[in-house]
């Protein structure tokens, strides 16, 4: 763990204009930074930075916080990654507090893994670059293949020779210990000793989201069929093929730039698109496309264009992937080449500009794409023709949103010329059916519908406080340590700190929060206070919560402050809340606390409906008659009349 002291001290030397400069292209706005949006395409820039804040907000995506998080979101670094980043960009030591034994042995695992992966990867170029075998037999197979010497050095290509122990009595010669090598799938362990997994294999090493290599894949040229054309590592304490994409580590960014990932079956379809600068594009591994893989890809988009072989064999196998996709709330589009082609073959074939106007012209959705795949051996033979349509059906019904369903359902309507209701009806039984089974439950509740009517019904006759929290909470983030004047009982004056009276205010009538993040800010400022301190935006930007975070940035940042050059050019000044802040204080207060008493009032009302006691009735009463008077002085203060 990162001790408090250090983390403090990296927020605290981090510069947050420095450290985004050097991703996005910032310039002086006001007292702000200005820049395009580094996770959408815009033209008009809505990404601010305040260096006196220390935060930054994107009005595009709606992505905020701090430097930490905007690297958490950018590079897709975890919280300890993100900090150990900025640690060593400001050349902070970072001397971690003492873990458990049994944690220290998981990490030196894990380590070990990264470290002899690191090594291989070297081993491996090192033989592809400057050895004859390697040279003669993968370089000039990636030549072939029309890579030019950028792109094997961006991807770190390789070559493990055809010999049963090159690498591993070339990593023992070197250090590193037999177990380790082994727990890497590097080397396999037999009756007569250990030997190379890889041999003899053109290699691909395969990358996390912060470019350190996991695992490797190995591609054989020779034509023996009893081998395995192509292997991965197996899986270990660092490598879950089902949650990794190959080539993600380079297509992130231009994934998210371009919100859309090309997702191709192969590594050098991969590696030929990025050459051909097609670099938002990735590839499951040969595995069949999982859960997780598709998660990964959401992180960036919600759009997904497949490319397939012309001849593929696995197309209609596939069917089941993009059932998946649409199941995880994602857009899915699909191209097919021609016979023969493939994205590597055909990308080599044309510029970029056709390769992508090919792309645009050719991509189908889902419905498309079934329905001539499995129709293209129909005969229009009706049996066929209905099965085609369930199987379209059942992809709808994966799908959560319900105007996206109705959108495809009527798609479907007016391409096979069947009702709507016919569709829906079908829909709504494999949602139907599918709830059971996930519910674990024989038959759907019939009162449901009825009782989630009810209970809305109840629910209006209360306010929501949603609007008055957050009001609170705003106000608290931006003034808590400025001061107002306040008049005491003996019409004496003082200074109190906005925070402590809004504490002392909401603590007095035990009001509790309905929002969880709120109530977790409201009690980091009371406790602040209990300990003598007044805390402020910044105690809650440099959070690890990523929640709290991005909440703060949200109530604190606005996106377009009539700036102070503006203000004197024309001799404008209009009114800001900071200069009539008791007022809005007070305001806030009393608003938020009448709104409570009101709805304390109708549940008193609620319980006296259903009170059948008499002596009950009267304690009701008299509760509620109290409850009023104090209502009717909030509503005094506020100059809001009451009708009942």
């Amino acid at each position: 763990m990162i001790p408090k002291k250090t983390i403090d001290e990296i927020f605290d030397t981090a510069d947050i204009v420095e450290v985004i400069g050097g991703f996005v292209n910032l310039k002086k706005s006001g007292s702000n930074y200005k820049g395009l949006s580094p996770f959408v395409n815009e033209k008009t820039p809505s990404f601010m930075v305040s260096a006196s804040k220390r935060i930054f907000k994107d009005f595009s995506s709606g992505k905020g916080g701090n430097v930490v998080s905007f690297l958490m979101e950018h590079e897709h670094f975890s919280y300890p990654e993100a900090l150990k980043w900025l640690a060593k960009k400001y050349n902070i030591t970072i001397e971690e507090k003492e873990q458990t034994p049994e944690s220290i042995a998981e990490a030196n695992e894990r380590e070990s893994l990264y470290i002899i992966n690191n090594y291989a990867k070297k081993f491996f170029s090192n033989q592809l670059n400057n050895t004859q075998e390697g040279k003669s037999i993968g370089l000039s197979y990636f030549k072939h293949r029309g890579f030019i010497e950028k792109t094997i050095n961006t991807f770190e290509l390789g070559y493990s020779p055809d010999n049963s122990q090159a690498f591993s009595s070339s990593a023992l010669k070197d250090g590193y210990k037999e177990d380790v090598i082994v727990k890497s799938g590097l080397v396999k362990k037999g009756d007569n000793g250990i030997y190379d997994f890889f041999r003899g294999r053109i290699i691909f090493p395969i990358h996390n989201l912060t470019g350190r290599v996991i695992a490797f894949g190995g591609r054989i040229l020779n034509n023996n069929k009893k081998t395995a054309k192509y292997f991965n590592s197996p899986e270990s304490e660092i490598y879950n093929k089902s949650n990794v994409l190959y080539g993600l580590y380079f297509a992130k960014n231009e994934i998210g730039k371009k919100d859309n990932c090309y997702l191709v079956e192969g590594y050098t379809d991969v590696i030929a698109l990025h050459q051909n600068e097609i670099k938002n594009v990735v590839s499951s591994s040969g595995t069949s496309l999982t859960e997780g893989q598709i998660r990964l890809i959401k992180r960036f988009s919600k759009n997904i264009t497949i490319l397939y072989d012309g001849d593929s064999a696995g197309i209609k196998a596939s069917f089941r992937g993009i059932d998946l996709i649409l199941k995880e709330g994602l857009n899915v589009n699909v191209v097919l080449f021609p016979d023969g082609e493939d994205p590597d073959s055909y990308s080599n074939k044309v510029s970029n500009s056709e390769f992508l106007a090919f792309l645009e012209n050719n991509k189908k959705d889902f419905i498309q794409f079934k329905a001539e795949i499995l129709l293209s051996d129909a005969n229009n033979d009706p049996i066929i023709l209905a099965n085609t349509i369930k199987d379209i059906v059942k992809s709808i019904s994966c799908i959560d949103d319900e105007i996206t369903r109705t959108v495809y359902v009527q798609e479907t309507s007016q391409r096979f010329d069947i009702s709507e209701k016919a569709l829906n009806n079908e829909v709504n039984k494999l949602l139907r059916s599918q709830y059971l089974k996930y519910n674990k439950v024989d038959y759907l509740p019939e009162t449901q519908e009825k009782f989630s009517t009810e209970t809305q019904v109840e629910k209006d006759k209360f306010h929501n406080l949603k609007t008055q929290e957050k009001d609170i909470i705003r106000l608290l983030l931006l003034y808590g340590t400025m001061e107002i004047e306040l008049e005491l009982d003996d019409k004496s004056l003082v200074k109190y700190p906005v925070a402590q009276f809004v504490v002392e205010e909401i603590m007095s009538d035990d009001i509790q929060y309905n929002n969880n993040d709120y109530q977790f800010i409201f009690n980091e400022f009371y406790e602040g206070i209990q300990n003598g301190l007044l805390v402020n935006y910044q105690h809650f930007s440099q959070s690890p919560k990523e929640n709290i975070n991005k909440l703060v940035v949200n109530l604190t940042q606005e996106k377009d402050a009539v700036s102070e050059n503006w203000q004197k050019k024309h001799n404008i000044f209009p009114k800001t809340e900071a200069s009539v802040l008791k007022k809005a204080i007070v305001e806030s207060v009393s608003i938020f606390k009448l709104r409570v008493t009101e709805n304390l009032i109708t549940e008193k009302q609620e319980i006296l409906k259903n009170t059948q006691v008499q002596k009950q009735e009267m304690s009701i009463l008299k509760e509620i008659d109290s409850l009023n008077k104090v209502r009717n002085l909030f509503a005094k203060e506020l100059g809001i009349i009451i009708t009942q």
